[in-house]
Formats: structure tokens, C-alpha cells, sequence
């Protein structure tokens, strides 16, 4: 059977790898990590490597979009879920994993798939021939990437993706952090909380205002941030109360020592099985590492604490899709490739984990002769198809996670908090139907 080339050893690409391989169909997968080659943001070779947070975000189907994907995609045979329930740790009502348990067993199930040809080599253009998916993700590498906008005629749009420092466990101070998850969902323990109160909260916001930040090279002047990937130190620049209202909101948190909940709130949330590494949620940032210690260290409760990674920033990359893509996914000036991931403007893992799912089916169905309609734009996988591929706005296309807002409405009068349990109920039937057609 005809071998389809998938370029990208990330959460797209390797979600595609696996299920063509399941499909009967052999792959051969370009990574250029192990080859040679590196990226800004990448700290090994694994495949799927998670580089910014260790969450795939709320696992609640029935009243989160993000969640319904999640229960779609394991309805679908995905690997990325099967390794990320494998290698889950505490988050709450969030599926939050040990980075490195999961990227092993990814990395593990693809290279010993029979079908599956795993190749450390940098690819520098487009095929001109055969099928191919291109999953290189944000950080495609030059030569690639001028090949794609060759091929597409218009330079891909760029934005800046802000990593969050990581701490180790023993270096927090338990004596003024304590364990509780908002309104105690979850085990009640899954979130270390630090409370700060109005003067040191304005005291932070100031030295966020103040730090030394990294400086942009020229080519990066003019290229925005996503929303949901927003540096802290952008964030606060907003407003003085921007951030009691986003990473920092103490809403659901009882300050054990007061009874009451803090003028605002740093959470840190598990990274590994083990426990010994923890994330500051929301503290992604392009302050430099030295003011990062510096300021980190003044929050209550990691006063003495000790950083196993540290704040970055790396550039992001993705094409116009809503104009490029077909349906299914094709680049319509060569329909032999498909996109996949990031790299299409969907945003974050699960997301790009689903477009390398969807872009393998097609593939698969393709290759057999029997084209695959695509899913229901009522269930989770197909409003984010609809989106990527021609529902977004291509004059002022953006990335965007999944969300409620992009399925269609529902019928009749509803109630609000009815909504999203019944447009959840909704998907479950819709992708039943459509998985039994297919």
C-alpha cells in the first residue's frame, strides 16, 4: 500500500502516525529532533513532547468543550489520550500529565508499530508527490516554511508563545502555601496555593511592569501574541486588576490562615508523577531569567524557591487555513498534502491532536478509495474542522481553542445552564451516527 509521509513528530503528527498505522496504512515520520536539528523550545527528542503547560485542560465532557473532545478522541482510538490517561497526574477536574512518562509512551507505541517507519531527519520542502502530512507545528524550521509559503502563495501569519517556570516541590514553603482545589473540586489537594495580599499583590504587578524582559530581534517588532498563551508581564500592563482576574483569581480559595479568600492567589498544579515538579498556572513570561528568580521568590510561600525550568519565549507559526484548505484538510494548490496541528491555526494540544487525527482519516480513506465525509459540525471534531477549514474569517484569521461558541446553536428555548450539558448530549449522538456511517 502507498506510504504516507507525515513531517512532525509532535502531538499532531503523532496522533496521524498512529492512526493511519491502525488504519493498515504505513508511515514514514520525519522528526528533525534526534537528527541533528533542535528547536527555541524543545528539551529532548521524544516524540510529543509537551513544551508549554502539562495540561490538556478541563476532562469534563458535559459542560466543556475541550472536555467533549477529549471523550470524542478516545471514542476514536486516540494514542495521545491512551499515553496522557496512562501518565495522569492530580489536577482536579483537569487531565494534567507527568510530561515525560507521556512523551515515553508515545514515543514507544510509534516506534514499535510495525507500520510505522520513524526517520531523525530535517525535511526542507514540500514533497512533490505522494501523500503527505505536514505537522511541523509552530516551530516549523526556515527552509520548510519558505517552501510552504511558496506553495501558498502569502507568508505565514506569526505569533509569540510564552513558556511558564516550573519549581521543584521541596522548595515551596507548606508552612504558607497549602494544598485546595478551587471550590475543592477534584481531591480537595491538587493545586499548592500562595496568597498574596493588596500590597505585595501591587508590589509584583509593579516588578512584572518593571522587569527586564527579552528583546525582540527585528523580525519579531510586529508579531502578536495569542490571548490564551499571554505573557503575565503583558497581562498586567492591562490593567491593576487584570490579573486577580485571570491566573492570579482568588475566587473558590480559602486562605487556610484567614478563613477568607486572598486578595489574590499564585497556584502552582502537579508536572510529574512523582510530584517533585510543579508549574506556576498562567506565569508564562519573557521576563529575563534573573528577574524571574528575583520576583518569583518574593510570592509567599517560595521565598526560597528552586526553578527546574525557567520562563521563555519562542516564535509561533500558522497558515491562512479557512483559504488554503479544502475539507479535508488539502492544500488546494497541491492536494497531495494535508495539514495538520498548530501549524492550521487551531490552538493547544488537544486541538492539534484532533487535526492530525482528522487529517490521518482522511488520508486513510482516501488511500482506500472511499472518501470519509466529514464529521457532524454538532460534534466537537467537526466545529473545529469547521472552523479551521472555512468557518473562521480568513481576512482576520486567528488561532483559537475549542469552545461552544464555534458548534451550532441550538434548537428552541433553552435554558443557560442547560446549554452546554445539552449541546454535549448533542455531540454524543451526532459522532455516534457519523462513526457507524464511516
Amino acid at each position: 500500500m502507498t506510504k504516507v509521509h507525515i513531517i512532525g513528530g509532535g502531538l499532531a503528527g503523532s496522533e496521524a502516525a498512529w492512526q493511519l498505522a491502525q488504519a493498515g496504512v504505513p508511515v514514514h515520520l520525519s522528526e528533525q529532533r534526534g537528527g541533528g536539528y533542535g528547536t527555541p523550545a524543545h528539551h529532548g527528542d521524544g516524540l510529543a513532547e509537551l513544551v508549554c503547560s502539562n495540561s490538556f485542560r478541563s476532562d469534563n465532557p458535559e459542560n466543556n468543550a475541550v472536555g467533549l473532545l477529549h471523550a470524542e478522541m478516545r471514542a476514536m482510538g486516540s494514542l495521545i489520550f491512551a499515553a496522557a490517561d496512562a501518565h495522569r497526574v492530580p489536577a482536579g477536574s483537569a487531565l494534567a500529565v507527568d510530561r515525560d512518562g507521556f512523551s515515553a509512551a508515545v514515543t514507544h507505541a510509534l516506534h514499535e508499530h510495525p507500520l510505522i517507519e520513524v526517520r531523525r531527519e530535517r525535511v526542507e520542502a514540500l514533497p512533490a508527490g505522494g501523500p503527505t502530512i505536514v505537522a511541523t507545528g509552530p516551530l516549523t524550521a526556515e527552509p520548510l516554511a519558505s517552501s510552504i509559503a511558496s506553495a501558498t502563495g502569502a507568508d505565514a501569519l506569526a505569533f509569540f508563545d510564552a513558556i511558564a517556570p516550573i519549581v521543584h516541590r521541596d522548595s515551596i514553603d507548606m508552612d504558607v502555601a497549602w494544598f485546595q482545589s478551587r471550590w475543592n473540586k477534584g481531591e480537595g489537594k491538587d493545586y499548592i496555593n500562595c496568597a498574596l495580599d493588596r500590597e505585595r499583590y501591587v508590589a509584583f504587578r509593579q516588578g512584572l511592569l518593571d522587569g527586564e524582559k527579552t528583546e525582540f530581534k527585528q523580525w519579531e517588532t510586529n508579531t502578536p501574541y495569542f490571548e490564551g498563551c499571554m505573557p503575565i508581564e503583558v497581562m498586567a500592563a492591562r490593567g491593576e486588576d487584570t490579573l486577580r482576574y485571570g491566573p492570579m483569581k482568588p475566587v473558590g480559595l480559602d486562605d487556610p490562615r484567614t478563613g477568607r479568600w486572598p486578595y489574590a492567589v499564585v497556584q502552582l498544579r502537579q508536572d510529574n508523577a512523582l510530584g517533585t515538579l510543579w508549574n506556576i498556572v498562567g506565569f508564562q513570561t519573557k521576563l529575563k531569567h534573573a528577574e524571574q528568580v528575583q520576583l518569583f521568590r518574593t510570592i509567599p510561600g517560595l521565598e526560597g524557591a528552586e526553578f527546574a525550568r525557567l520562563g521563555g519565549l519562542h516564535r509561533n507559526t500558522f497558515i491562512n487555513a479557512p483559504r488554503l484548505l479544502d475539507g479535508t484538510l488539502r492544500l488546494r494548490s497541491m492536494p497531495h498534502v494535508r495539514f495538520a496541528g498548530q501549524i492550521t491555526g487551531c490552538e493547544g494540544y488537544v486541538e492539534s491532536s484532533a487535526v492530525g487525527l482528522l487529517a490521518a482519516r482522511f488520508a486513510a480513506a482516501e488511500l482506500a478509495a472511499r472518501p470519509l465525509p466529514v464529521p457532524p459540525q454538532t460534534t466537537a471534531l467537526g466545529a473545529l474542522l469547521g472552523h479551521v477549514t472555512g468557518g473562521a474569517n480568513a481576512a482576520d484569521y486567528q488561532p483559537m481553542n475549542i469552545n461552544f461558541g464555534l458548534f451550532p446553536p441550538l434548537e428552541g428555548r433553552t435554558k443557560k445552564a442547560e446549554r452546554k450539558p445539552l449541546m454535549a448530549a448533542r455531540a454524543r449522538k451526532a459522532l455516534g451516527e457519523w462513526l457507524r456511517a464511516a
